[in-house]
């Protein structure tokens, strides 16, 4: 099993959101190295730090799981739609995406400060990397572990 932290900001898609639909497409990623975490690195039972980002407190609110194993995303085939991507090939399609299903709410936000100010006891933590923006980013079992004791 694996662990990994996707991002979605509130306004577009939170953990309540979630919660209501139980299980939602992550669609909409257009990065290639997040693709290929997709792709290459989840499968169906993987666990999932559902963070909510560019928000007044962002931080991890929520567990989920990965639900389904890489298909191609319809939003980059759809020309109405933000996710939209002319060059895509529906016969080698560019962008994949994994279904995620709701475990549950954390009984608080885990704040992204929070998570910087413990850095020493989470290691090589790409959340809290210079620089680092990726929408899905990988969590090994001791950090996503930590991050669960701090609820």
């Amino acid at each position: 099993m694996k662990y990994w932290l996707m991002k979605s900001e509130p306004a577009e898609f939170s953990i309540d959101d979630l919660a209501r639909v139980g299980r939602e497409p992550w669609t909409g990623v257009r990065n290639y190295q997040a693709r290929n975490f997709m792709r290459d690195g989840m499968r169906p039972g993987d666990g999932v730090l559902f963070y909510h980002s560019n928000c007044a407190v962002p931080g991890v609110v929520g567990l989920a799981e990965v639900a389904s194993a890489a298909y191609p995303d319809p939003t980059q085939f759809d020309p109405r739609s933000d996710y939209y991507d002319p060059k895509s090939d529906p016969h080698d399609p560019r962008w994949l995406l994994v279904d995620i299903a709701f475990k549950r709410k954390l009984a608080r936000t885990i704040s992204l400060d929070e998570l910087r100010a413990d850095a020493e006891r989470l290691g090589d933590f790409p959340l809290i990397r210079r620089g680092n923006r990726l929408s899905v980013l990988p969590v090994t079992a001791a950090q996503f572990r930590h991050i669960l004791s701090l609820e």
